[in-house]
């Protein structure tokens, strides 16, 4: 699968840190972790091969660069 940056819990790690978000291990498990309806805060999913929590890359990041787009597009011309 081409465009697939499949990364592991450590890696999700780093590449928040990359972009200013500081995530201690417990948090980022915590943002991991199925919820009373199965539903997690970030899209992790178990690999059926070796049974590791995986994140798209490109899916971690999303919703930090629609943000930084967001503000960028509210500041006003001067």
């Amino acid at each position: 699968m081409s465009g697939l940056d499949i990364i592991n819990l450590n890696e999700a790690r780093s590449a928040l840190e990359a972009i200013g978000v500081v995530l201690s291990e417990k948090q980022l498990k915590r943002a991991a972790e199925p919820d009373a309806y199965g539903r997690r805060k970030l899209p992790f999913f178990v690999d059926p091969i070796d049974g590791r929590l995986k994140i798209n890359r490109n899916s971690l990041l999303k919703p930090y660069f629609k943000l930084v787009a967001e503000a960028e597009n509210l500041v006003r011309e001067s």
